[in-house]
């Protein structure tokens, strides 16, 4: 049984106050987004790689933080909480440790060399890590693929193209393959080696293994072709690389962002300042001088340990943070939304025609971004997300009037929809699988491909504006896709968050909002298997295992408030307030409350890339089990199944 009404209703205005007391005088709310322990130790690899005057202070706030997440069972890093050992990062944080000053002697360091070495050792690290070693002089360059810079020439129907892959990708790849073209040498001032990790001599180190996820066939003909580049390249230089290197650095320097940085992420951004010591660029000129600033606004120091930020997540804080608060009907929360979406409404990108045009050139820009400024990588989740709470304040308050920029954006939303009826977060019909299994994808991200968490906020959206399956074309194509991805035992795959929970509750919102009757067999198939998956605390959890190759179900892990209240949510969309497991799922959370109005929630729930790099959002154990609570309140109360919304 949850607590009574009035316990719950102060537990609600404590988490309302607290979330309130974050909100930031511009009017946005944005919490730290925390990645693994690869982007601290590779933001050290860029300063000794740059030959920066040492800043012992901020490194050793870093060492602790990096000292502090190795694992104490596997010895190595993982890449989210309580998650396996992975060697990539397990090499870049023994990098950066003993670059800092940690002795090869110390026992954390001695017990990550031994795991690093009794998995293979550091010759099994991926692709992005073999640049970094190649860079150093560490390996020979023939161990990472051919990438030439006469990419930025290769013509559209060209089986690799950059607008064949996605925006990460794409501004991560930019300026390395600059790099790859130059193979300049780290400075690395303190001569720092780290041969101990490797168990054949590392200058021996020859071409990558094919990876699981690749296709046999196609991963090994492009080894062919990989080859074959090989051999060409040096005649490459008398022939195309001046004009290669030219749109190269021209495409960057379009793109740069201010200080906001290439692609408003940490590894664009860091290959963005190498390119431009690689060129010449003097420090203090303007375009490495502002990429070199982006970085430092990315780090978190605090009084004992410090890390570096993947990006900011501003737009998409405060539009879960407005939704959140709405749902509370507090008085002082709906003057501080009503603040929110006025900032909100001054990001909206109406003026850049991004990457995303390749495939639509002829829709207007109309989204908004992730960060504070990307203005060419505007996305749809973030869009979707922005809209839902425009509309739905103007019912909480007729004053709001968002009007114009919910057309623009619908406009747009709309214009990105790929052939399948589904949405991927950046592009449109951004498919081209067989890119995957090119030596260099190894990590397999290359692709932005539709997926179901992005299609649902699409339609939610689009719902909550009045389309639905019945009047819109739009709708009825994506709703068709939901129901043909939903897997066997009643879950959806969730691409950017921490995982089936998270894309089962989105998809069931979606579906509710679109009209699907609540007893349909999509729904009823999906309540149910929520329901089984409740931990015996009555919470939900799932962590980053759930996307290994040979997934066959869910497999349990430890509750957390953002993942219960994801499954909360699907479940009061599916009209089921009044199953005992949501009893149990508020019980849970209210219990889970700490003083401070908040919810503790060390383990990661949201993802970057399966399998390759995840995500804990700082925000998401603030306004998550806000919102959840809320909304139980708010249902119970009016003693209503029949509420349609969609997020």
């Amino acid at each position: 049984m949850t607590a009574a009404p009035a316990i719950l209703d102060r537990q609600i205005a404590s988490a309302t106050r607290a979330l309130l007391d974050c909100h930031l005088p511009a009017g946005e709310w944005c919490f730290e987004l925390e990645a693994d322990a690869t982007i601290p130790a590779e933001y050290v690899f860029l300063r000794h790689y740059l030959g920066e005057p040492v800043d012992a202070g901020l490194e050793q706030k870093i060492a602790v933080y990096l000292r502090r997440t190795q694992s104490p069972d596997h010895q190595g890093w993982p890449l989210f909480q309580d998650g396996g050992f992975d060697m990539s990062a397990s090499v870049k944080v023994y990098f950066a440790l003993k670059m800092i000053g940690d002795s090869t002697d110390a026992p954390h360091m001695a017990r990550a060399r031994e795991a690093i070495r009794s998995h293979g050792g550091a010759g099994r690290a991926n692709i992005f890590t073999k640049v970094m070693l190649a860079l150093c002089g560490f390996i020979p360059w023939r161990a990472v693929p051919v990438m030439p810079v006469e990419i930025m020439l290769f013509p559209k129907w060209f089986p690799f193209h950059l607008d064949k892959i996605s925006y990460w990708s794409r501004t991560v790849i930019v300026p390395m393959l600059v790099l790859m073209a130059l193979r300049p040498r780290a400075r690395n001032p303190k001569n720092v080696r780290i041969d101990e990790l490797f168990l054949e001599p590392p200058e021996t180190l020859g071409p990558a293994p094919k990876a699981p996820q690749q296709n046999a066939v196609l991963f090994w003909s492009f080894r062919v072709f990989d080859t074959m580049l090989r051999a060409s390249e040096p005649m490459f230089s008398k022939l195309s690389r001046p004009r290669a290197m030219e749109a190269a650095v021209a495409w960057v320097v379009e793109r740069l962002n201010g200080e906001d940085g290439l692609g408003g992420i940490y590894p664009a951004m860091a290959n963005s300042v190498m390119m431009f010591d690689a060129l010449g660029y003097a420090e203090d000129h303007p375009h490495r001088a502002i990429a070199r600033r982006a970085i430092e606004r990315l780090l978190v120091v605090g009084p004992h340990e410090a890390y570096c930020q993947p990006c900011v997540s501003p737009i998409w804080d405060t539009a879960l943070a407005a939704h959140a608060l709405m749902e509370t009907g507090d008085g002082e929360a709906l003057e501080r939304v009503a603040k929110s979406l006025r900032w909100l409404e001054t990001k909206q990108v109406l003026d850049v025609k991004g990457d995303w045009v390749s495939r639509r050139p002829d829709v207007r820009p109309g989204g908004w971004a992730f960060q504070y400024a990307n203005p060419h990588y505007p996305d749809a989740d973030d869009t979707a997300v922005v809209v839902a709470a425009m509309d739905r304040a103007r019912g909480v308050d007729a004053r709001i009037d968002h009007r114009p920029a919910i057309a623009r954006a619908r406009e747009w939303i709309l214009g990105i929809q790929s052939k399948n009826g589904a949405w991927g977060a950046f592009d449109a019909d951004n498919e081209y699988h067989y890119l995957n299994s090119i030596p260099f994808a190894d990590h397999g991200a290359l692709l932005d491909s539709p997926t179901e968490d992005v299609t649902a906020r699409c339609v939610s959206m689009l719902a909550q504006l009045g389309e639905t399956a019945k009047n819109s074309a739009a709708v009825a194509a994506a709703v068709g896709y939901l129901k043909r991805t939903q897997l066997a035992d009643g879950s959806w795959y969730g691409r950017w968050g921490m995982n089936y929970v998270y894309g089962t509750w989105s998809v069931l919102c979606a579906l509710n909002a679109a009209g699907i009757d609540r007893n349909a067999p999509e729904m009823r198939k999906a309540a149910a298997w929520l329901i089984s998956i409740q931990n015996a605390d009555g919470g939900w959890g799932e962590d980053g295992m759930s996307y290994k190759l040979d997934y066959r179900g869910h497999e349990p892990a430890p509750s957390t408030a953002s993942q219960t209240a994801w499954a909360l949510l699907g479940l009061m969309a599916t009209g089921d307030v009044k199953e005992p497991a949501v009893a149990r799922g508020i019980q849970y959370l209210q219990q889970g409350q700490g003083g401070d109005g908040f919810w503790e929630e060390a383990r990661y729930t949201a993802t970057g890339f399966p399998r390759v790099f995840y995500l804990r959002y700082h925000g998401y154990r603030k306004y998550f089990p806000l919102w959840a609570m809320a909304r139980y309140r708010n249902l119970t109360a009016r003693n209503d199944r029949t509420v349609k919304f969609g997020m």
